[in-house]
């Protein structure tokens, strides 16, 4: 049986969800430590594919961050420094996540060219190189869509 995402449209086979698959990444990245280096991609990746999961000043703030990884080559340990305050709870002056009375959507549909389906499909040996095509083809989607 197969259905799919109701956000980022991905087909679930046999009960696999994004969410299924999000966890395998995760997996992954504490299997082999080598693709710890794309966490912060896998996460965001995720996220931005699935906006409920934000408030609406979260989103546009992961979508700054994947122009800044992607576009601008900003490595995440230097932006997690120049931002600390920034995104520090105690002092954020945004939600980040997504409430019951407060969670996002995307002005104009996306399609989406890549899923976490296609990341899991190509494997844990093509991990790294598949993840940074997902945000790549992520921005792609999000400027085509009229979104960004």
């Amino acid at each position: 049986m197969s259905e799919h995402c109701p956000e980022c449209g991905a087909l679930w086979r046999d009960g696999v969800t994004c969410a299924d698959h999000f966890h395998q990444m995760l997996f992954w990245e504490n299997e082999d430590s080598a693709n710890w280096a794309v966490h912060h991609l896998t996460v965001l990746c995720y996220h931005l594919q699935h906006p409920s999961l934000y408030a609406p000043d979260g989103l546009e703030h992961a979508t700054g961050l994947l122009i800044k990884f992607v576009d601008e080559g900003v490595d995440p340990r230097v932006l997690r420094v120049q931002m600390r305050d920034e995104v520090d709870s105690g002092k954020r002056q945004f939600k980040i996540t997504a409430t019951a009375d407060a969670h996002d959507a995307y002005a104009h549909p996306v399609t989406w060219t890549m899923t976490t389906t296609d990341v899991v499909a190509g494997g844990i040996d093509r991990y790294i190189e598949l993840v940074n095509a997902w945000a790549r083809s992520m921005l792609a989607d999000l400027r085509a869509s009229g979104n960004l």
